[in-house]
């Protein structure tokens, strides 16, 4: 047996041990390798004594004698604490295990002396959301590892919804031995109850053929799946809403500048980020039971916010327990004139023992920090670690999937995954305060970006563009799995009149809600007719971040007042429009290819028709078969109509 070392870029750094399984460190190793100078107890103490392997490099360590099927353990002791080296066991020259860089300073491995089966394809981990909304796609991801003896040159996948029928895709990837790939179901599944629903992915061939070992072929995820949020637009038209004060000074809202509800409602929680001062960083509140007499507050600053949360400018809650925020500063190490200004967005984990907790080192409990993004003027979730931050430096939109994290207080940031839309044109308040946020419509893919000094909003098409060639020119000041630019993507601008200070940005069903800092109003747009404006609710001048609750009530903050406001339809608007709201909605529209059809309680018998201006009949399905939308892409640009099981008739737009 033989045990291949891969170093990263301070191989000095490494020394490692094969023990017994669960052996502590130097006790009675097999064998020790790497840097002499380092030992057990000098694991994270941020030194790199000189001597041991090289730089980036793959040494051969071995062979050893070792017991078949006996288990054991590679501890690998990384004195500054951060990189770290990554490991390949081979048994009788055929890969066996493999265990990439990780961060933290002592890392332990296990791995069994045993060969390979032929065919073995591993589901390693599962990227798939654990909350979702009716109506709303979310996409089914799992990382899979090749840990057979063979190469694989295809593999096929499927997943069951609620124990229904399988569905299965065929992929035609290559992955060598030891070979690790992502693996995104092409068809999002999109829930049509509220309900805890059991998502079970599976290995269902590899190489047209059984997987040969069937204890690593199945993640199973239960997925609470909540009703969507009503869109309440016709109940703030008419009489003034309500503004009702829900915190301020008192319960420690320190000149906020955003707010997120965490996604499981159960939790009932509402958080808003303060901005606070440089010197001390940022510090957020977090509210359960928001806006009751049952509410309570606990506000946190993290041990390293200073560095970490450093003038946070936004804060996006994430659908697997962690959340993100993004700092407002040049350089989060306090050289405002530095060349290599090293910030960007931060991810943490919301859950209570670990988030804020001083427990982790000198980094804090941060669980991962990108650093290609100065300046950070807002920040969107899409689907687990992977947000967009608008970059007020550079004026554009930068994709950040921080893949897997390091963990709380640790630092190795190179899993990431990081994607500069150049194409995206935003100014940022020169007095580096008011925000220009950004939030993400998962229905659709659109990320609709405010552009404060621009004085307008515009949205990208996140499925659209390609990878260019080369590097960005900016950054990166550390190495990532991929760092690149992306052109060719779609990007429109949607409003660009009747706008001081544009600052915060929602989107709930088919309206568009952007907040003015200067004129303190709320404006709502219909994103169904061209993004034309509906009315403003008046709020109060210093309003930043905006939000709507999930009952679909908007909540926002006062950075000027330091205030938390949830606005409150009038009761003489309630219940009374011109017009009344359908039953049942569709989206996107405009639309290209494909429409989602939402429809609570409609039965899967109920038939859809789509037809042309003229009458003529055009598309004709049963709703219970449109579980992935409806395909409209043979449809030519033009004006529509959609009836559903016979209640009233919608207008669809396609126009490519």
């Amino acid at each position: 047996m033989t045990i291949q070392v891969h170093t990263d870029n301070y191989g000095n750094e490494t020394m490692w041990q094969l023990v017994a399984l669960g052996a502590a460190c130097d006790e009675a190793p097999i064998f020790v390798g790497g840097n002499a100078a380092i030992s057990c107890g000098e694991a994270g103490s941020f030194t790199s004594p000189a001597g041991g392997y090289a730089n980036n490099t793959t040494i051969d360590e071995g062979p050893f004698c070792l017991t078949t099927g006996t288990p054991y353990d590679i501890l690998s002791v990384d004195s500054y604490g951060d990189g770290q080296a990554g490991f390949t066991v081979l048994v009788d020259g055929t890969y066996a295990a493999s265990f990439p860089a990780m961060g933290g300073g002592l890392n332990r491995y296990t791995f069994t002396v045993q060969l390979p089966a032929e065919r073995d394809l591993a589901i390693t981990a599962n990227q798939t959301s654990l909350y979702g909304e009716v109506g709303v796609p979310m996409t089914l991801d799992i990382d899979v590892k090749n840990v057979g003896a063979t190469a694989i040159t295809s593999f096929t996948i499927g997943y069951t919804i609620a124990g229904g029928t399988e569905v299965t895709e065929d992929f035609p990837l290559a992955i060598a031995t030891g070979g690790e790939r992502e693996v995104l179901i092409s068809t999002p599944w999109i829930p049509t109850t509220a309900a805890d629903q059991l998502v079970t992915l599976r290995v269902v061939s590899v190489n047209g053929d059984t997987d040969l070992n069937v204890t690593n072929d199945v993640s199973e995820r239960v997925v609470k799946v909540y009703e969507a949020v009503p869109d309440l637009a016709d109940d703030y038209l008419g009489q003034a809403p309500v503004l009702t004060t829900v915190a301020d000074g008192d319960q420690d809202i320190l000149v906020p500048r955003d707010l997120d509800f965490h996604p499981d409602r159960e939790r009932n929680e509402l958080w808003v980020i303060n901005k606070d001062v440089f010197n001390t960083g940022g510090s957020t509140v977090r509210f359960t039971e928001p806006g009751t007499p049952e509410q309570e507050f606990l506000y946190q600053r993290d041990p390293a916010a200073r560095h970490f949360l450093s003038l946070p400018t936004g804060i996006a809650m994430g659908d697997n327990n962690n959340f993100a925020t993004c700092p407002g500063v040049y350089d989060a190490n306090g050289n405002q004139s530095s060349s290599t200004p090293f910030t960007g967005p931060t991810l943490w984990s919301a859950d209570p023992a670990i988030y804020a907790q001083n427990q982790f080192g000198p980094l804090g409990s941060h669980l991962d920090m990108l650093h290609v993004t100065p300046r950070s003027q807002g920040i969107a979730h899409e689907r687990w670690n992977k947000y967009w931050v608008v970059d007020g430096e550079h004026g554009d939109v930068v994709m950040h999937d921080f893949k897997g994290d390091h963990g709380p207080g640790q630092d190795y940031h190179g899993n990431a995954i990081i994607h500069r839309y150049t194409q995206v044109s935003i100014t940022r308040d020169p007095g580096n305060h008011i925000v220009s946020h950004c939030v993400m419509d998962k229905r659709t893919g659109w990320l609709y970006v405010v552009d404060n000094g621009g004085q307008r909003v515009l949205r990208l098409d996140t499925h659209t563009g390609s990878i260019a060639p080369g590097a960005p020119s900016f950054g990166p000041f550390e190495q990532y799995v991929q760092y690149k630019n992306v052109t060719g993507a779609t990007v429109e601008v949607i409003i660009e009149q009747g706008l001081e200070e544009p600052a915060g940005i929602e989107v709930v069903g088919n309206s568009l809600y952007v907040s003015d800092h200067a004129t303190g109003e709320v404006i709502i747009y219909d994103m169904a007719a061209g993004f034309t404006e509906l009315g403003r609710i008046t709020a109060t001048p210093g309003i930043m971040g905006i939000k709507a609750g999930f009952d679909g009530r908007l909540w926002y903050v006062n950075a000027t007042s330091s205030t938390l406001v949830r606005i409150d339809p009038s009761e003489v608007n309630i219940g009374v429009r011109e017009t009344p709201r359908s039953a049942w909605n569709l989206y996107p529209n405009p639309a290209k290819d494909r429409v989602v059809l939402v429809a609570p309680g409609m039965a899967a018998t109920s038939p859809v028709e789509v037809r042309d201006q003229a009458g003529r009949l055009c598309v004709r399905a049963a709703f219970g078969t449109m579980a992935t939308g409806m395909d409209v892409s043979m449809l030519a640009n033009g004006i529509y109509t959609v009836t559903l099981g016979g209640t009233s008739a919608q207008r669809l737009v396609i126009a490519r």
